[in-house]
């Protein structure tokens, strides 16, 4: 009985969803992931095409968005040969385009920004500058109301849409839930969550939602926001030894996590790191790339409890580099105090 009641309201949602999304908080759970994508191909700030969709639509409420998918009033134009609807808006029965999905209407409005001379400069522009971005939307002509730029603006501050332009595809969705943590109660968000493959290796439910119980998922949701703060946090740095690009790893993770956030396979980071594991200790060092065959100091006296890979990752260069430079087995240990050298070969005795 449960399953068939889950399934008449799974009907009933897409029923709802297909008539408009009520409030600006629903339309941005659920077209937040388009405006991240967009930015991600175009360089245009999620936070001003989340903002420009909800002042457009209304909070997609609007008869263009409902009827013709078309998120951000875009007119016909004389170089469009898609589907069409009229609507009057500065005139009676003026054309407008018409999309398949509300994804296209979101790569469309992209294109239109993109590829118009009327918008090069909104490219020379800091991407994390929402306010530059409205005022110069407003500057090249996007809309006529003077106060087309205060309206954006206030819209992303209203909406903490400026988060958004700090995330990525892969992670979007964590963005959106740690924004409304009431999501966690939400049976479809949190299924298309677990589906979504995003970074940071969600934790997935495999008993059914009538047999989990709410502690179950809560932790399991606290589970996927911590990791993902985690990975959100990771800052790729330069190493001093030759610039060598790398991350400290923040807190205890598994090494899929990070090859998902930098796209770059296991294997490749297990042997760039000369790893044997793939379970990452908080404070780790992880190159994202090949290390140095040589240090960029001459010498260096061991720590207690340090081993040959601790100090092979301290300075950036190969293990095997180092043990021959201290003219030492492969897998043998340093002694506190040891003198290794990291440029020229231990002198023979």
């Amino acid at each position: 009985m449960k399953k068939i009641f889950f399934a008449l309201a799974l009907i009933l949602f897409a029923k709802f969803n297909a008539q408009g999304w009520k409030t600006d908080e629903q339309y941005i759970q659920k077209f937040a992931t388009y405006a991240v994508e967009e930015m991600e191909k175009y360089k245009i700030p999620a936070s001003i095409t989340l903002a420009q969709g909800l002042l457009e639509t209304g909070g997609g409420q609007s008869r263009l968005a409902q009827q013709g998918n078309n998120h951000f009033g875009i007119k016909c134009k004389e170089d469009w040969n898609g589907k069409t609807m009229t609507h009057t808006d500065d005139a009676p029965n003026e054309c407008f385009r018409v999309y398949d999905d509300p994804r296209d209407s979101y790569e469309d409005h992209s294109k239109f920004l993109a590829y118009r001379p009327y918008y090069v400069n909104l490219f020379k522009l800091d991407m994390m500058d929402y306010k530059a971005w409205a005022h110069g939307l407003k500057k090249a002509g996007y809309a006529t109301n003077p106060r087309y730029a205060y309206i954006l603006i206030d819209k992303i501050e209203k909406n903490k849409l400026y988060e958004f332009d700090k995330t990525n595809s892969r992670e979007v969705l964590y963005a959106v839930l740690k924004m409304y943590p009431d999501l966690k109660n939400d049976r479809i968000f949190m299924a298309r969550l677990d589906q979504s493959g995003s970074s940071g290796n969600p934790v997935t439910v495999k008993v059914p939602y009538e047999q989990t119980s709410y502690a179950k998922q809560q932790k399991n949701v606290e589970k996927i926001v911590s990791k993902a703060e985690t990975l959100q946090s990771i800052l790729i740095k330069s190493h001093p030894n030759g610039g060598k690009k790398f991350v400290i790893v923040p807190e205890d993770i598994d090494l899929a996590a990070i090859s998902k956030k930098f796209q770059i396979t296991e294997t490749t980071l297990m042997k760039w790191n000369e790893l044997d594991g793939t379970q990452l200790k908080r404070n780790d060092i992880l190159f994202l790339e090949h290390k140095s065959s040589t240090g960029n100091v001459a010498t260096y006296k061991a720590q207690v409890g340090e081993s040959m890979h601790d100090i092979a990752q301290k300075f950036g260069i190969k293990l095997k580099k180092l043990y021959s430079k201290n003219r030492m087995d492969y897998g043998q240990q340093p002694t506190s105090g040891q003198l290794i050298y990291l440029q020229s070969k231990k002198p023979k005795k």
